[in-house]
């Protein structure tokens, strides 16, 4: 192993305790590593502008920082376990490539706030994609809210049959959610868009950092202005990037459970895209909803990442090394969570229902309520008509119903005003 960036004099290390300490760190920080390398040119020139760097000091390290990071991205550096971590892979390319001057890289620079920013960056570049990802499920939804605006369907609370409604309101529900989850991402990302470097190990340095003009090279919006507030927010900021992913992937899995029990022979009301679903390895008449049900499952995943960041984060004020192990669980979850909620938009879009199925499902005791406003409207109080809504059940046989639910159904927000709505909050 290439020796450790604290090492000093000639302390022997031990090597099992070394593999301990360092445990998945330099597989996590392969993640990392690119934003590690930006946050490193950014701090070379922030050290340039203070005179602790020359200019071509700075242009010669740039250089090299272009092309570690060209050789990591095409695999001819790995960050393996030559190294402690990726922070110890950047320092030991440079030195070996530039002699003393790589040595000059860590000036003023703490591995704490070395992490905290490149975790940040990672993080800024993951709430975009969860931004942009969600944001294209939702427009999936309403682009199927308006093909199937007309399409009368049985609307359920406690898996019961209770009142007829439309796709369009199903589907617009969902996009309105999803919504509201991309709200969360943006949300979190006014809190990670931070920049903490320059803080050091939690108390600064001595030496008059330009702060913000690193921030400005690093297209973040602001900076971390207390040393310790920036390494109490390790994986607090991790956590609220977390609950963000965590919303959305509840909001996944509530329309993967209603596909799951539409598309049963029980319910017949869609057919799932074929490439969505997988054969049974004994019965010959099976078509199973694997996409769909392993949907299901993502909101476990980020609940796992939450808990184990949670516990982790039981600690006193500043840096402790037990914060190592809150970035795995992230990379993990966003791993996954990401890539689940990029098959929703195609899943929704070719998703085939049967209209006859779900018209036929609409039995005349559903438009119970309906007929007790029609008698609200006629001037009865609204609880005798319920009761004399609820005696004429037996009467509902045969009712054409299309008209007083289309209107319902608009006036509850899921017509064209509504559609119109929500594509508005879509685009901004």
């Amino acid at each position: 192993m290439t020796a450790p960036l604290w090492q000093k004099g000639a302390l022997e290390l031990d090597a099992a305790v070394q593999r301990f300490c360092a445990a998945d760190d330099v597989v996590v920080d392969r993640e990392l590593f690119p934003f590690d390398v930006r946050a490193t040119a950014a701090h070379t020139a922030g050290l340039g502008r203070i005179g602790v760097l020359t200019g071509d000091e700075v242009a010669r390290l740039h250089a090299l920082l272009d092309e570690l990071l060209a050789r990591f991205t095409d695999g001819r550096f790995v960050v393996d376990d030559r190294f402690e971590d990726g922070h110890t892979a950047i320092e030991a390319f440079l030195t070996e490539q530039s002699g003393e001057l790589g040595k000059k890289v860590h000036t003023a620079r703490s591995r704490n706030d070395q992490v905290l920013v490149a975790a940040r960056l990672w993080l800024k570049e993951r709430l975009q994609q969860l931004d942009a990802t969600t944001a294209a499920a939702a427009a999936a939804c309403l682009d199927a809210a308006r093909t199937t605006g007309n399409v009368v369907m049985p609307g359920y609370t406690h898996l019961q049959r209770a009142m007829p409604t439309t796709l369009a309101a199903f589907f617009l529900g969902h996009a309105e959610s999803l919504l509201d989850s991309r709200d969360a991402a943006r949300a979190a990302l006014v809190l990670v868009d931070k920049n903490p470097l320059g803080t050091g190990a939690g108390f600064g340095v001595s030496l008059p950092l330009d702060r913000d003009g690193v921030t400005a090279d690093l297209g973040m919006q602001g900076v971390v202005v207390s040393p310790q507030a920036a390494q109490n927010s390790r994986g607090k900021v991790e956590l609220f990037a977390l609950q963000a992913l965590h919303l959305a992937t509840l909001d996944v899995r509530r329309l993967a459970w209603d596909l799951s029990l539409f598309s049963t022979a029980e319910f017949g009301f869609v057919a799932l895209p074929d490439r969505y679903t997988t054969g049974s390895s004994l019965m010959p008449n099976k078509r199973n909803p694997d996409v769909v049900e392993l949907l299901r499952t993502l909101p476990a995943v980020v609940e796992g990442a939450m808990a184990e960041t949670q516990a982790v984060l039981s600690l006193p004020s500043s840096y402790h090394r037990d914060l190592q192990a809150t970035k795995a669980p992230v990379v993990r979850a966003f791993a996954r969570a990401l890539q689940g909620l990029g098959f929703v938009p195609a899943l929704v879009q070719n998703l085939r229902f049967d209209e006859s199925a779900l018209r036929a499902a609409v039995s005349p005791d559903m438009h119970a309520t309906d007929r007790a406003l029609e008698l609200v409207v006629q001037g009865l109080p609204f609880r005798d008509a319920y009761k004399q809504a609820a005696a004429e059940i037996p009467t509902y046989a045969g009712r054409s119903i299309d008209d007083s639910v289309q209107q319902r159904v608009s006036l509850g927000g899921a017509g064209n005003l509504g559609l119109e709505r929500v594509a508005d909050r879509l685009r901004r």
